[in-house]
């Protein structure tokens, strides 16, 4: 069985003897007695004992109260007090009786107790500082308690710096679609009850006023009588895979030389408008069907090389032949597609192929070349009530083709 073992600090010989044999028949075992402070911690250090039972108010001009903070706090080995002052909650040492057992026995308890809180308190910050997110931990107020070092990095504060402000001082976000500063979000999920995602575009300003996109969420944190008593914010640093998600987006709706509309969103917005037409019926569109003359010419005169640089240099010249609403595409190769919006007649639409004729005549200097080109223009529009893109987008095809067939440089509708 084992036998704890307790030092006892008393510098009086009848009350240090008297403790010592109620301890022994208690089952302890009572590893030393000393009567001065000084030797205390040094005793401590050397014993290994279970429990200190001191008495206060020794003889000494040690303060024996912080020689018993020292035991406590540096060497963590719980300490019981004796006195014989009723000033003090503790033991009185001479009247002792059934007190000491449950004295020693509640300071091993509590000592252990908080042996285990302390463990596990370093175990979940451990946990918490390995985390590759970032997080920040706050009161009911909405102030910051803790922060790990990745959510110091990311927000450029420290935790020392950080600690008892308010949210929002340091996780500065602001709403990148609407540019309103959003509030304090943990004071929000308090109020709430429930976990909240952070917004989609959101964008904190560190320290240092650097801009970076984050993302995840906010939680409330809950005790286990389900009473809210703070909230944890998790966040990381979304900025690249934001970039990535912009390039794929582009690489799937957009033309990687011109930077134009490319055939799949050209056709989607074209979808759009056949819906519109249906809903509305004073809503008319048009699209015209554009084929460079003599492309072919070019790239194989002067090389790939040259041939890129000025399909890249028509897409600007057509880009300011129309209105900001228009979507100019690049269907392929030396093709492009427009589709005119909200158009009052077939008028808006020859006016717009015009303009585009009078843009492509005038020369193009490039890479040391005078270039020029013309384009056979087809024109449709939904007077017909198409249903489906590919069925108007034949018809301007068509009708491009007759443009060609008449001479180039000219636009026909179909």
């Amino acid at each position: 069985m084992f036998v704890r073992k307790i030092l006892l600090v008393e510098d009086q010989k009848i009350p240090a003897s008297n403790i010592r044999k109620s301890l022994q028949k208690l089952g302890y075992s009572v590893s030393e007695i000393t009567k001065c402070s000084n030797e205390t911690i040094k005793k401590v250090a050397e014993t290994h004992p279970n429990v200190v039972l001191i008495d206060i108010c020794l003889a000494e001009e040690i303060d024996c109260m912080q020689v018993a903070n020292i035991i406590e706090n540096e060497l963590h080995v719980p300490v019981v007090y004796l006195t014989e002052d009723s000033e003090y909650k503790t033991l009185d040492k001479n009247h002792l009786s059934s007190d000491l057992h449950f004295a020693i026995e509640m300071a091993l308890y509590n000592h252990q107790s908080k042996k285990i809180l302390e463990e596990e308190k370093h175990r979940l910050g451990a946990i918490i500082n390995s985390m590759g997110c970032a997080v920040i931990v706050t009161y009911t107020n909405g102030c910051i308690q803790m922060m790990n070092p990745r959510a110091e990095l990311i927000t450029g504060w420290k935790q020392s710096e950080a600690s008892g402000k308010d949210l929002v001082e340091v996780v500065n976000l602001v709403d990148k679609d609407g540019g309103e500063t959003i509030e304090n979000l943990a004071i929000h999920v308090i109020e709430a009850g429930e976990v909240l995602n952070l917004p989609e575009n959101s964008t904190l300003i560190t320290k240092d006023g650097k801009e970076i996109t984050i993302g995840d969420n906010v939680a409330p944190i809950r005790d286990q009588n389900g009473n809210i008593t703070g909230a944890v914010l998790v966040f990381q640093d979304i900025t690249k895979r934001k970039q990535t998600e912009a390039e794929l987006i582009r690489n799937a709706f957009y033309d990687g030389l011109t930077a134009l509309p490319n055939r799949v969103l050209f056709l989607d917005r074209l979808t759009q408008a056949i819906e519109r037409s249906r809903r509305r019926s004073d809503y008319y569109f048009a699209v015209l069907f554009l084929d460079l003359d003599g492309f072919k010419e070019i790239n194989d005169r002067y090389g790939h090389e040259t041939g890129d640089g000025f399909l890249v240099a028509i897409a600007r010249r057509l880009e300011l032949c129309l209105r900001s609403a228009d979507t100019l595409a690049r269907f392929g190769g030396d093709e492009f597609t427009v589709l005119l919006e909200d158009i009052k007649d077939i008028t808006d639409a020859t006016n717009a192929a015009k303009r585009i004729q009078d843009s492509l005549g005038l020369p193009l200097n490039l890479n040391g070349h005078e270039l020029s080109t013309t384009a056979s223009i087809g024109i449709t529009w939904n007077f017909r009530n198409y249903e489906e893109p590919a069925t108007l987008l034949r018809d301007a095809d068509i009708a491009m083709y007759r443009a060609k067939q008449q001479g180039k440089a000219t636009y026909a509708i179909f």
